[in-house]
C-alpha cells in the first residue's frame, strides 16, 4: 500500500460517451405513467425530454472542465484508491473543511460553495472566514474505487476519511455533512476528537423525539414528515438496503432508468416548489447540474456500490458519543428537518444552530449563499 496522494483529473473516455448516446437512443420505454403528477413516480415525459437533452444536448467535455477547475487527488487508503478535491485557500490560516456528501449526491452538490469558502475575500467576506476544502467522493461513489468485501459502513467510511485529512497533514479540521455525510460526519466527530475542532450538519440521523407528550410545532411537522417519508418516499431505501445487487443490473446497464432513479429524489427533497406549490428539481437546480450529479453514476457504473452503503449500514451503526462543538442547520424541504429539542441530548456540545426559511436535502447545491454563511457563522462560533 502506496501512501502517496497523486493529482487527479477527470477524463471521461470518448468511447463510453459513445456508449451513453448508444443507450439512450435504444431505451425501451415503458409507457406514461396514468396520473398527471408524480404520484407514480417520476413521469416519462420529463425523463424523455432530459433523455433526448443528456444525449445531443449536454456537452459532457465542458462539464469535465469546469469540475476540473478543483484540484483533484486520488490517495489509496485500507486498499482502496479514495478520490477527493482538495482545494486549498489563498489565506494562510484557513481552516481545513472536510465535506462529506450522500445518495444521491456526489462531489457536483459543492462546485458552486467551493470557490467562496476557499476565497471568501473574492466573495463578501473576510479573510477569516476562509476555509481549505477537502471533498471526497465516498467509497463506491464517483471516482473512488468501489469496496469489494462487506464493512463499508459509515464507521469505516469516517475512519478513512479521518486518515485522508492526517495524510494531508491537517491535525486540526472541520468536518460537515448531509445525508449519508452526516452520519459519516456524526463518526468523525466521536472518533476524532483530539483534531476536529467541530463538526457541522444538517440532517439529524441520531436524534429522535425523546417522547410523544406535548410535542412543539417543529415537532410535529417533523414527525409528519417522517411519517410522509416512510409511507411514500422510503421504497428506494428499503430496495437498497436490502437487494442492492439486484438493484444494480438496471442501473448499471440503463443510462435513463440511472437517471429517473436519480433525479426522483431531486423532485422530492430540494425546496423547489413555484408560486403555485407545483414541485420540479429543474426550479432550484439546472438540468446540466442534475446531468452532471447523474454522471458521476453513470460514468464508473455506481449503481449497485453506491446502493450497497444502505446495505451495509442501516441496522448495524454503533452508538456512538460525540462531545466536540457541533453545529446545525435546519431547511425546510429537508426530508425531516432536525428538531433542536431532539438534538441538545444527543450533541452535549452544540454551539451553532440555525433555521433556514428556505433549501432542502440537497443544501450546498440548493442554497449555496445559505451554506457559505452556515459555514462561516460556524466558524466563528468556534473561536
Amino acid at each position: 500500500m502506496s501512501n502517496d496522494v497523486r493529482p487527479f483529473t477527470i477524463d471521461v473516455a470518448d468511447e463510453l460517451l459513445t456508449d451513453l448516446r448508444t443507450r439512450l437512443a435504444n431505451t425501451r420505454w415503458p409507457e406514461a405513467e396514468v396520473v398527471d403528477d408524480w404520484s407514480q413516480g417520476i413521469p416519462l415525459a420529463y425523463v424523455q425530454d432530459v433523455c433526448s437533452y443528456w444525449a445531443d444536448g449536454y456537452d459532457w467535455r465542458a462539464r469535465e472542465a469546469k469540475l476540473n477547475r478543483f484540484d483533484q487527488f486520488v490517495t489509496e487508503i485500507d486498499g482502496l484508491d479514495i478520490h477527493f478535491v482538495h482545494h486549498r485557500s489563498p489565506h494562510a490560516k484557513a481552516m481545513p473543511l472536510l465535506l462529506s456528501h450522500g445518495w444521491p449526491g456526489s462531489i457536483v452538490e459543492f462546485h458552486k460553495v467551493i470557490e467562496p469558502l476557499t476565497n471568501p475575500t473574492e466573495f463578501g467576506g473576510e479573510a477569516s472566514d476562509a476555509f481549505h476544502v477537502i471533498a471526497p467522493s465516498l467509497p463506491g461513489y464517483g471516482f473512488s474505487d468501489k469496496p469489494t468485501e462487506s464493512g463499508w459502513g459509515v464507521e469505516k467510511i469516517a475512519a478513512v476519511f479521518i486518515e485522508l485529512m492526517a495524510r494531508l497533514g491537517y491535525d486540526r479540521y472541520i468536518a460537515q455533512g448531509g445525508d449519508w455525510g452526516s452520519g459519516i460526519t456524526h463518526c468523525i466527530g466521536a472518533l476524532d476528537p483530539d483534531h476536529v475542532a467541530g463538526i457541522h450538519m444538517n440532517l439529524a440521523m441520531s436524534a429522535g423525539p425523546p417522547d410523544l407528550e406535548n410535542l412543539d410545532p417543529d415537532e410535529l411537522v417533523a414527525l409528519e414528515k417522517a411519517g410522509y417519508y416512510q409511507k411514500w418516499d422510503s421504497g428506494y431505501s428499503k430496495q437498497q438496503q436490502t437487494r442492492p445487487q439486484t438493484l444494480g443490473y438496471g442501473l448499471v446497464d440503463s443510462p435513463s432508468g440511472q437517471a429517473a432513479w436519480i433525479l426522483e429524489k431531486f423532485w422530492a427533497w430540494t425546496d423547489s416548489a413555484d408560486a403555485s406549490g407545483v414541485k420540479h428539481p429543474e426550479n432550484v437546480l439546472d438540468r446540466d447540474e442534475l446531468l452532471d450529479n447523474v454522471m458521476m453514476y453513470w460514468i464508473n457504473g455506481n449503481g449497485a456500490s453506491s446502493a450497497r452503503l444502505y446495505w451495509q449500514s442501516f441496522g448495524s451503526i454503533e452508538p456512538m458519543s460525540v462531545t466536540v462543538p457541533v453545529g446545525f442547520a435546519s431547511f425546510p424541504a429537508e426530508i425531516v428537518p432536525p428538531v433542536r429539542k431532539w438534538v441538545e441530548p444527543v450533541y452535549p456540545g452544540l454551539c451553532h444552530w440555525s433555521d433556514h426559511d428556505r433549501g432542502g436535502h440537497f443544501a450546498a447545491f440548493e442554497v449555496p449563499d445559505l451554506f457559505v454563511q452556515e459555514m462561516r457563522t460556524f466558524l466563528q462560533a468556534l473561536h
